[in-house]
């Protein structure tokens, strides 16, 4: 599966095992960056590529990172056609996928220790979305709204 990934300096260290661990298993894995660490980075410039390439290429699903995640999230969702879901538990990986057909997590890197980090990741990218006739109609009014201005 191709996947997305982008930092800043608080998610730097976890993106480099994060690519590492998702190329391991076989993953075709885009790093959008940071490449070095520079404590003055704005996530904006790493994430919103990020979540472009995921947004273009149907069928990838993207990662963003940064100390909580919250920014990192926020920035993907201003892409059009990503449904980017702050991930911080078993559950809430799981419920992005399935429920909401999430093609971007965010994760804080500054919120998890690295085994918890890499099973959120993987759980994201094993589960499949539900199609449960709610979910579907959820995210096509979100998909309209988002198209034209109006639920």
């Amino acid at each position: 599966m191709r996947i997305h990934i982008g930092s800043d300096h608080a998610g730097l260290d976890f993106k480099n095992r994060i690519v590492a661990h998702l190329s391991t298993n076989g993953h075709d894995v885009v790093d959008h960056g940071p490449h070095e660490m520079d404590p003055l980075d704005d996530y904006p410039k790493f994430c919103i590529p990020a979540a472009i390439a995921t947004a273009s290429e149907p069928g990838s699903l993207g990662i963003v990172l940064g100390g909580s995640g919250n920014g990192e999230q926020i920035a993907a969702n201003k892409v059009k056609g990503i449904r980017a879901a702050l991930v911080w538990n078993e559950a809430t990986a799981i419920a992005a996928r399935e429920h909401n057909d999430a093609n971007v997590i965010a994760i804080g890197g500054r919120m998890h220790p690295e085994d918890v980090v890499l099973s959120l990741v993987d759980l994201f990218l094993a589960t499949p979305f539900s199609n449960d006739e709610r979910h579907v109609r959820r995210i096509a009014m979100i998909s309209k709204y988002e198209e034209t201005g109006t639920i």
